[in-house]
């Protein structure tokens, strides 16, 4: 019984779940037949309006308008029955639908609109295009529809008005700024663009967004429109920090840290920052070689902060910064570098000597060691900042890296590379171990080892470092150059001690070298070498002259070799900023941009260029 009631129950499962089943597939079979029918609608006007049949298209576009009304299918209903010569059938449906249809009068009032255009009647045109915005009235996503329905017709102006009179409903001044910024810009309305972009930067969310639009006016002719949009907005809001600190961001995208410093000085002051920003943009001053910027900047943090957080590191910047002006204006001031030395040592009087200012002692030491030949005095201070920092390795393996150069000053190699070699197992696959590495590399150079030193090199154009890989493949490419044309590889030799007498400061010395070089190796491969290292070597003496005409030796005798286009962009340089000689200096640049089209130096050669010209690009 129990068996037979079970089968009995099972079977009358079964056939319920197969009705179901075949109910619900029937019910599927409709559902997909009904949603073919009004795909089928859809497809079968497209395919009519695609193929040019508007007659037919027209057709099935008034019954499916009959069930929904959208824009698309107004604009090909319209469309296909002038195509099909029944404008006057279009103007009157239109006409009938803006009495009976209100909830999308706005569109046919549009589309009367662009008919009338296409009449001719631009009074009626105007009409019917400003009785669509005030229809549209009654809600902002209307007319946010309505401008992105003008837009598609070409109105971009009409599209303009209903996005402006969206603003206005809204009652909020941020409103659509993104989309009418777009829309200025495309109607020719730049100040208006501009002025958008800049509203826009009042929200957090959106600061790349901006910095990417006011990009795309840098160096274009409508640039200072920038400047003038953002000294507008900070006058009406002068509490809007986003205003500030894209003008701040403007001044630096054009190299003008002095300008962006006043500004970042004034925003510091009003909104009471603690020097953070100031500090950060001297820093970045520094990075640009900016370095009277980042003097101030610095000098700034410690005046009006003496007791703040940044005050130590400010304080030693501050001395780094001037450093770095007199140790990059030739001729060296020796009288500069002693006050240099004497800025730090008051430093550290003041604040001790502790981990915030150990970095004043390595800078004490190297000016002692670089330029003012106390090469013992250089190394007793580094001996005393390895004690004082010793906790921190990275701190000491940086010392080490100034000793090794320090003995190789003083002509003692053997101390050099074994400090080097300290380093480079200290800091294995480290950038401090790959610029040991690169120092190891042109000791060997130095020595006259080539084929150890190219190895090295060889393995150092791997270095993640771009600046040590970039010295890596330029000294090996040096080397591979010029040796193997004589078995002595007497001309490589006398060059790389030349360049030793240089690094030991011995510059005199060094350029009687090079005389003699170019006297007995003036045909040998090694020639533009030897004039590009003399006119740099005249540079640091201040013989500006001199310089001029070695580099111009080079582009007459060498135009095709890789020193071409430096030494022609270096010629403009001395003009620019040595001898203030524009016009020559404007030679030269241009002269960079028309023979070496694909010169490294073309971008600032461009720039140059037309700063000097007067152009409002810089």
């Amino acid at each position: 019984m129990a068996n037979g009631y079970n089968n009995v129950s099972f079977k009358k499962l079964f056939y319920k779940m197969l009705i179901r089943s075949k109910v619900i597939v029937a019910l599927l079979w409709l559902l997909s037949a009904g949603l073919v029918y009004g795909q089928g609608g859809t497809t079968l006007a497209e395919e009519y309006y695609k193929a040019g049949e508007f007659e037919k298209a027209a057709n099935e576009y008034a019954k499916l308008l009959k069930t929904e009304v959208s824009w698309t299918r107004l604009t090909r209903y319209i469309t296909s029955l002038q195509k099909s010569n029944k404008t006057e059938d279009a103007l009157k449906y239109l006409r009938k639908q803006q009495r009976s249809d209100e909830a999308n009068r706005p569109y046919y009032e549009l589309l009367s609109g662009q008919l009338a255009t296409q009449q001719g009647d631009t009074t009626q045109a105007q009409t019917q295009y400003a009785a669509a915005v005030q229809s549209s009235k009654s809600s902002i996503a209307k007319l946010e529809k309505l401008a992105t329905a003008f837009s598609e017709v070409g109105e971009t102006r009409w599209a303009l008005r209903a996005l402006e009179t969206a603003r206005e409903v809204s009652k909020d001044p941020t409103a659509f700024s993104e989309e009418l910024m777009t829309l200025y810009k495309a109607t020719g309305q730049t100040e208006k663009a501009i002025d958008e972009i800049i509203t826009t930067s009042k929200q957090s969310d959106k600061k790349e967004t901006v910095l990417a639009a006011l990009q795309g006016f840098i160096n274009t002719k409508d640039e200072p429109l920038v400047e003038k949009a953002l000294y507008t907005k900070i006058q009406v809001e002068p509490n809007e920090l986003a205003y500030n600190e894209l003008l701040i961001w403007y001044f630096v995208q054009k190299q003008k840290f002095s300008r962006a410093l006043l500004q970042e000085k004034a925003t510091d002051k009003r909104m009471k920052l603690n020097g953070s920003r100031v500090y950060d943009l001297g820093m970045l001053a520094l990075n640009n070689k900016e370095y009277k910027a980042a003097a101030d900047a610095f000098d700034y943090v410690t005046t009006t902060y003496p007791q703040g957080q940044l005050y130590p590191f400010a304080r030693r910047l501050v001395i780094n910064a001037r450093e770095e002006q007199v140790k990059n204006t030739y001729p060296i001031d020796k009288l500069e570098i002693r006050k240099l030395i004497a800025d730090y040592q008051r430093m550290l009087q003041e604040i001790g000597t502790n981990t915030k200012t150990l970095e004043a002692l390595r800078s004490t030491a190297n000016l002692y060691g670089n330029y003012l030949d106390s090469k013992d005095t250089a190394l007793t201070v580094l001996d005393l900042a390895i004690d004082l920092g010793k906790t921190d390795k990275n701190f000491v393996d940086r010392c080490k890296l100034d000793k090794g150069d320090i003995y190789l000053l003083k002509g003692e190699p053997w101390e050099s590379t074994l400090l080097y070699s300290q380093v480079e197992k200290s800091q294995k696959e480290e950038l401090l171990g790959y610029e040991a590495k690169l120092k190891n590399a042109k000791l060997h150079y130095y020595k006259g080892n080539f084929t150890v030193a190219k190895d090295l090199l060889d393995v150092l154009k791997l270095a993640t470092s771009r600046e040590i890989a970039n010295d890596a493949e330029q000294l090996s490419l040096l080397i591979v150059d010029n040796t193997g044309m004589d078995s002595t590889e007497a001309a490589m030799r006398w060059y790389a001690d030349t360049e030793l007498l240089l690094l030991q400061n011995k510059t005199d010395e060094a350029v009687d070298n090079l005389n003699r070089m170019l006297t007995k190796y003036g045909d040998h491969s090694i020639a533009d070498e030897v004039l590009w290292l003399r006119a740099n070597t005249y540079m640091k003496q201040g013989k500006n002259a001199e310089a001029l005409e070695d580099l111009k030796l080079i582009v007459s005798k060498y135009p095709n070799d890789i020193l071409g286009d430096d030494a022609l962009y270096t010629q403009g340089k001395i003009y620019d900023e040595r001898l203030k000689d524009k016009a020559a200096a404007m030679e030269a640049y241009q002269k960079v941009l028309t023979q070496y089209p694909g010169s490294i130096h073309g971008a600032e050669a461009r720039k140059r260029f037309r700063a000097l010209r007067g152009d409002t690009l810089n």
